[in-house]
Parts: structure tokens; sequence; C-alpha cells
């Protein structure tokens, strides 16, 4: 059964992690890696990656990319959206520590942010304008 759209936008606000596809070339399939991002219902989705990242040189290419996101328990339910880029913007400190304090237990955040900071290099926000919609709820099997 399809979601609501308030339901989907509900989930997808949710800490999940996302499987991020973006169009590689004509001789591969997509690139399909997984991704933190961050959500507010009726907002954009947007990630944080690396600023020379595959990932970053793809979406840029492309100008669109998709995110899937799901859950098996209590039931199985996914909610995937696709849209265009609708902006790139640096990366900042503080959305390095939002996107670690919603994926990490709160002792782990500071370790996390220490190894990003000295290893990860110059970051980009990746925000989506969100076109398709897809989704399902398809109880306890």
């Amino acid at each position: 059964m399809a979601l609501s759209e308030n339901e989907r936008e509900q989930f997808l606000a949710e800490p999940h992690v996302a499987a991020l596809s973006v169009a590689n070339n004509s001789e591969r399939g997509p690139l399909t890696v997984p991704i933190w991002y961050l959500y507010s219902p009726g907002g954009s989705p947007w990630i944080l990656t690396g600023k020379g990242s595959k990932k970053a040189q793809l979406i840029e290419s492309a100008g669109h990319f998709s995110l899937m996101a799901q859950r098996l328990e209590p039931t199985i339910r996914y909610v995937s959206v696709e849209g265009s880029v609708d902006k790139i913007v640096p990366g900042t400190d503080e959305m390095l520590v939002e996107v670690s304090r919603r994926y990490l237990t709160p002792d782990k955040v500071d370790g996390y942010l220490d190894f990003a900071r000295s290893q990860l290099g110059e970051q980009v926000a990746i925000h989506m304008n969100p076109h398709t919609w897809l989704s399902a709820d398809l109880g306890a099997l």
C-alpha cells in the first residue's frame, strides 16, 4: 500500500541510511552507494559529501539523483525520492555536526567529528528539488 504524502515525508525525516543512485555513464549502471542524508517534511533532502568525490562529480554532471530509504521492522516500508539538483553549496562545520548528531549516538559524535575534520577534506552539501516519490508499506510479511 502506498504511503500518504505525510507518511512518506515523516518516514524520510527519520534517520535511515539511504541508498543514493546517480547516472554513471552509458556503459555502466548507476552509481549506488549508502549515504547519510537530512530531510525535514516539506523541505529539500540534502547530502554532505566530499567536494571532489565520485558522487559529487556524477550528481553535478547528471543534474539529478535519487535517494531510497527502507526499514524491515515493524513493517516493511520504503520511500524513494528522485529529483533535480536544487543547489550545491560549500559544506560547513555546522552541517557536519548536524549530520553526525542525526546518525551517531552522543558518545560517538566527537570521535567521528575529529576523524571527519582531519581526514575527509572539503565537503559540499547537495540539495535536491524532489520531483518523483515512490513509497509503500508492505506490512509484516
